[in-house]
């Protein structure tokens, strides 16, 4: 009896044994799943930007203010582009013409302006160290810069508006290609379209200034192709520049880049106008009204290079040549008071194209949109934490995102980009 007592007790432990065996194998897959997950996280991080980068649904930007202030923007931009040009006219009716001169003023304005703050900013050594090192990137800059406003004058002077306006869709085509193939940027289907929709409303422009006769331009000494060339000459150079001053404010001051555009671009079209302009000095007529109108146009355009590389930064360079499709609405607005122009009824029409295009384009983005460029990196660690920059969000929202280094980076790769000169700043 007592045998099988024993015989029991031995095959119940034998059972309790086999039960927590089992219980431990399952306990160390369920602890070997665990820890294969853990390092699968620790492989894949969430990166800081992305948890400020999400998608709030379809219409998620548009609730946002950077929205709102990038539209805006765009359009303040267009009507100060429209007044250089109605400022142009106006010089043009009191015969005065001297084309590079006349963006000459601009670009002393404006080197007067940032260049002694860059001094100040980043000391006189450093600011010889900035142009030793970096000058011959902005004199690229500055060329494309001031050949893009001097080719888009001489245009006008041989072809038509219309053959100019249609011909500078072409800086639209260039930023995106140059985009595409060296900064990494990838188009949304919807960008796409609203791009498109938008040069549709620019076209219904175009054709209701054909319609009225208000092309404009001289083609009687049939040198129309020349204008043509010019023209496409200036859009390429447009878009270069577009292009250029996007990655360069993106990873640099805005301080900086406008005043080294600046400072080599005052002394490329000093030389130019210096050469092609010296007749046009002895004709040119001045008076009062020529200085009045030669200040607006510079105060216009100082405003238009000043606030450009902030839209740069809250968007792209395409959607900065998108906004610029508003111009020609823009002078019939002004033309209407300054030179008696009649609204066309398809004028409105194409204006509310243009700005659907401008919404459709921003459909499906997320909450930083094209504020957050491929080229710096994935939380922007190569950016510069400047205003309306991805990266200052980033880090506002995340302040341990400031040190936040992406996982594929090397250190060689993080000294590379690590700038010599503070970024913290506009």
């Amino acid at each position: 009896m007592s045998e099988s007592k024993d015989q029991i007790t031995v095959q119940a432990s034998g059972v309790e044994h086999g039960s927590s065996t089992n219980s431990l194998a399952k306990d160390a897959q369920t602890g070997a799943q665990s820890s294969s997950s853990q390092v699968e996280a620790s492989e894949c991080p969430v990166q800081p930007a992305d948890l400020v980068d999400q998608k709030k649904g379809a219409f998620g930007y548009f609730k946002t203010k950077e929205f709102y202030i990038t539209v805006l923007l765009g359009q303040i931009l267009a009507i100060a582009n429209t007044s250089t040009g109605t400022f142009t006219t106006l010089l043009g009716e009191e015969q005065w013409a001297i084309p590079a001169f006349q963006t000459f003023i601009n670009y002393v304005l404006l080197n007067v302006i940032f260049t002694p703050y860059t001094m100040y900013r980043y000391g006189f050594k450093g600011w010889l160290r900035l142009v030793y090192r970096d000058g011959w990137k902005y004199i690229i800059l500055a060329f494309c810069d001031v050949e893009g406003n001097y080719f888009i004058v001489l245009a006008y002077q041989y072809t038509t508006m219309l053959s100019a306006q249609l011909i500078n869709f072409w800086a639209i085509v260039v930023v995106v290609v140059i985009s595409f193939l060296f900064l990494g940027v990838r188009y949304h289907i919807a960008q796409i379209i609203g791009i498109l929709l938008c040069i549709g409303g620019m076209g219904v422009l175009i054709g209701s200034d054909h319609i009225t006769g208000t092309n404009g331009g001289d083609i009687s000494q049939g040198n129309q192709l020349k204008g043509d060339m010019f023209a496409l000459l200036a859009a390429s150079f447009y878009g270069l520049t577009n292009t250029g001053e996007e990655y360069f404010v993106s990873t640099r001051p805005v301080y900086e880049v406008l005043g080294q555009m600046s400072f080599f671009g005052m002394i490329i079209n000093g030389a130019q106008a210096g050469i092609f302009d010296r007749t046009s000095f002895h004709n040119a007529h001045w008076n009062g009204k020529v200085g009045g109108y030669l200040t607006g146009y510079t105060l216009c355009l100082s405003m238009f290079y000043c606030l450009a590389p902030l839209l740069f930064r809250l968007s792209s360079a395409a959607f900065f040549n998108v906004s610029m499709l508003t111009m020609n609405f823009w002078g019939v607005i002004i033309g209407v008071k300054v030179f008696h122009y009649h609204i066309h009824w398809m004028y409105p029409i194409a204006f509310v194209l243009i700005i659907i295009g401008q919404l459709i384009y921003f459909l499906a983005q997320k909450v930083l949109s094209e504020a957050r460029k491929p080229w710096l990196g994935a939380n922007q660690e190569r950016g510069v934490v400047g205003l309306f920059t991805a990266k200052r969000k980033i880090v506002h929202v995340i302040p341990t995102a400031a040190e936040f280094q992406d996982q594929t980076q090397t250190p060689d790769d993080t000294s590379k980009h690590t700038p010599t000169v503070n970024t913290s700043a506009v």
